[in-house]
């Protein structure tokens, strides 16, 4: 509780401040809406400049205005940037952020098995997992409570995006978020803009799937001081390339910038979204049920099953706002503060094993799907259909400040981060059929009060995080072009459980833990010429142990520390005017794996500890040249080591870590005519972890090595022609057609596993107006 209290303390002095420099620049001088705001805009404000450690500066080539993928000749790190023309341009509309992500060099992905933007995905870059990299949305890192791991359809789909940027490392010290450690998603909201317009967009498309949305420009209101807005709103409905699982998803933006005096303004922004989805809680086919009902099984029309349609729905409902105050200390020094609050609520019921349909004997015929559950606690089982409710809901509170002051030679950037969260998760065992009590659940009793867990529940918990860093970092530019950025970050995250029935051990726990980090970080960018650039960076990175580290009966024992990567690389920017190229080379030394194991000690049952290590490296590259008459062609790939590091073990790559990825295509841009043809190919990767392989174990390298996949490519083909102020498209995802597996989940047996695929060739349609 002292350490909330002293967060909460620090995030009330950063609010105060923020409201008395808001105050101050209210009764400032004059509004000019023309007056640059800040010297460290970030991209929302269509200036360049600093945001949250991506640097956004694009020269204006030929080569840039096509390009799908860039990087700025001042970056300090492996970046690609992806514009909003390629979003609108050449992705489905209903594309969530890792689709958009996917078009950059070691961005891998799975998921997304059931369309488009219709199921979640799961990103990876360099082979780290989601969870082991920042997503940030306008600076504001976000992700579950638990891990910080994300849902990539659930807050932020592609209307509320104007640009993307992916970087390929931890960033500097001004770089925020649970899990500097393997890179940072960034994105960025919709613009306002200074002239007033809207546009609305019609889709139709495989799978029955529909799409509409709205986007409305204020444009600068004169009466109103020069305030910008831009609102938004799409509605998604599909049935979903897999069996009887319908989506729908609503979303509404807005945002409104407030210019204060000529030098600083104030911006509101809130979004907000509903997904309701048929899905089972645990997705994916068994090869049982790939045999019988085919690749794109998820659930079925049986009242007596499990896996029927009626028993497995979620709503996902989420909410996010941002308040951020902005203003120009003079001499290209700058303040600016962003206080925020966001929520995430998953209410799902699903059968408790949706594997178990579909089973063949050994002679192929199908095995009953045998379904019983127990209505009264000691009783016997009866006929009925087994499965669960479940509760995730959080909501998070923060503020971000910083101070950017500017000394001729050089800039000192310092500030804070303060961060606490609300989190209830429950989930109980049903009938299916009855709503009543299922009474499955282990005897347990709580070995302080001796009181028995009732035996419908698996947990319910009550958990909070309170999270602060302070960072400082002095860019220093002693001769033209030369930037050398050493900073220094401190971090302090704690954990706590108050639960009524804690999560495993399902008796009733009050359990905190602390973690911190000091990391240093350094960075290098020399401008040798206008057009090239050469960049080099050190850091150190940082990962909390996730909450489940604190299910188990003696947390105590438990000798887990924060998961910690050592990152070097260098490389190199070019743009001239038709050709624009970059490369990297990197080396990431990542240690203190988590791992959980049994505890040799009488009684103590489950701990965690660190164990292991992993090797990232490889190299990168991406280019683009543009012919004249808006013809461009593009490139990029990567080849990516992530392999395990420990004595006396195979060094084997890590799980969903492809060895290398591709993309390439041609793009055309001239008159009313958009064209083009984007292929993006994964290599190979293994879908288990290796950790447990010995050298010269055969057996269980085959084990391993059954896991594997050679590697698939998606292309996406898309055409957009311009009548007037009407727009016609159309899209063609997975051109040719595969359908290869992406991931699978591996299940108590192998019986048990679960597959994905890719889904087929799919059609879009969209009509577009503007005005």
């Amino acid at each position: 509780m002292k350490f909330a209290h002293h967060t909460r303390q620090h995030l009330l002095v950063a609010t105060a401040i923020a409201y008395a420099l808001t105050t101050a620049a209210a009764y400032a001088e004059p509004v000019d809406a023309s007056a640059p705001v800040a010297a460290t805009e970030t991209p929302d404000s269509g200036n360049n400049g600093i945001a949250e450690g991506s640097d956004v500066i694009v020269t204006g080539t030929k080569a840039n205005e096509i390009a799908p993928v860039t990087a700025s000749l001042q970056t300090t790190q492996p970046q690609s940037i992806v514009s909003r023309s390629f979003i609108e341009d050449s992705l489905p509309a209903t594309a969530d952020f890792n689709q958009i992500a996917l078009i950059a060099p070691s961005v891998s992905n799975y998921g997304s098995a059931n369309g488009t933007g219709l199921s979640e995905s799961k990103a990876q870059i360099r082979g780290f997992q989601d969870g082991e990299y920042n997503v940030t949305y306008d600076g504001v890192p976000f992700g579950d409570t638990n891990d910080p791991t994300h849902h990539s359809n659930t807050f932020f789909p592609s209307n509320t995006v104007e640009t993307l940027i992916v970087d390929r490392g931890p960033g500097n010290a001004a770089t925020l978020g649970q899990a500097t450690f393997g890179g940072n998603m960034n994105l960025f909201s919709r613009a306002t803009r200074d002239t007033a317009g809207f546009e609305g967009k019609t889709a139709y498309g495989t799978f029955n799937t529909y799409l509409l949305r709205a986007v409305a420009q204020t444009g600068a209101m004169n009466k109103l001081g020069g305030t910008e807005a831009v609102f938004s709103t799409q509605w998604v409905k599909s049935d979903g390339a897999r069996t009887y699982s319908p989506f729908r998803s609503w979303n509404v933006f807005g945002k409104v910038m407030v210019p204060l005096g000529a030098h600083a303004r104030l911006t509101f922004l809130g979004t907000y979204n509903v997904n309701r989805f048929n899905q089972p809680d645990k997705d994916g086919a068994t090869l049982d049920q790939i045999r019988q009902y085919g690749k794109y099984y998820s659930l079925n029309n049986d009242p007596t099953s499990q896996g029927y349609f009626g028993y497995n729905h979620t709503r996902k409902t989420t909410d996010f706002e941002i308040i951020k105050f902005e203003a120009d200390l003079g001499a290209k020094s700058s303040f600016e503060n962003r206080a925020y609050t966001y929520s995430y609520d998953n209410e799902t019921l699903s059968g408790s094993d949706v594997t178990s349909y579909g089973h063949l004997d050994k002679n192929g015929q199908q095995i009953a799907e045998v379904n019983t559950v127990t209505l009264t606690p000691g009783a016997k089982a009866v006929a009925g259909v087994p499965g669960y409710t479940k509760t995730n809901k959080y909501r998070m509170y923060g503020d971000i400040a910083k101070v950017h002051l500017d000394f001729g030679f050089g800039t000192l950037t310092t500030g804070a981060w303060i961060e606490w969260s609300d989190t209830y998760r429950q989930q109980r065992d049903v009938d299916l059929v009855t709503m009543l009590p299922n009474y499955v659940e282990k005897k347990v009793t709580n070995p302080a009060t001796k009181v028995a867990t009732p035996q419908n529940i698996k947990f319910d918990q009550n958990s909070n995080t309170n999270h602060t860093e302070e960072f400082v970092e002095l860019e220093l530019r002693p001769i033209p072009g030369l930037k050398i950025t050493p900073g220094f970050k401190h971090v302090d995250f704690n954990r706590r459980i108050d639960a009524a029935y804690n999560q495993t051990t399902r008796y009733a726990q009050r359990v905190s833990k602390n973690y911190s980090a000091d990391l240093p970080f350094a960075t290098i960018n020399y401008a040798a010429t206008p057009t090239l650039s050469v960049y080099a960076q050190f850091a150190k990175g940082f990962l909390a142990p996730s909450l489940g580290v604190l299910y188990v009966d003696t947390p105590g024992r438990s000798t887990v520390a924060p998961e910690k990567s050592t990152n070097y690389q260098a490389g190199v920017v070019y743009h001239g005017q038709r050709l624009s190229i970059d490369a990297d080379v990197y080396k990431i030394d990542f240690s203190n794996k988590f791992a959980s194991l049994t505890s040799p000690d009488p009684g103590v049952g489950t701990i965690w500890v660190n164990q292991g290590s992993v090797q990232y490296k490889g190299i990168e590259g991406q280019i683009t040249y543009a012919f004249p008459g808006g013809l461009a062609v593009f490139a990029n790939g990567s080849r990516n080591y992530a392999k395990t590091d420990n004595p006396g073990f195979m060094a084997l790559q890590v799980a969903n870590a492809p060895e290398w990825t591709a993309a390439g295509g041609i793009l055309f841009k001239h008159g009313p005519m958009v064209f083009s043809l984007i292929d993006k190919w994964t290599g190979r990767q293994w879908f288990t972890d290796p950790s447990q392989i010995v050298t010269g174990d055969a057996k269980s390298f085959n084990a391993y090595d059954s896991y594997r996949s050679n590697g698939y490519n998606s292309a996406i083909l898309s055409a957009r022609y311009e009548l007037g102020p009407v727009r016609f498209g159309v899209e063609v995802n997975n051109l040719f057609d595969s359908k290869r597996v992406t991931n699978i989940n591996t299940g108590k047996t192998a019986a048990a596993d679960q597959y994905f695929y890719q889904v087929g060739r799919t059609v879009t349609g969209d009509i577009t107006v503007k005005f």
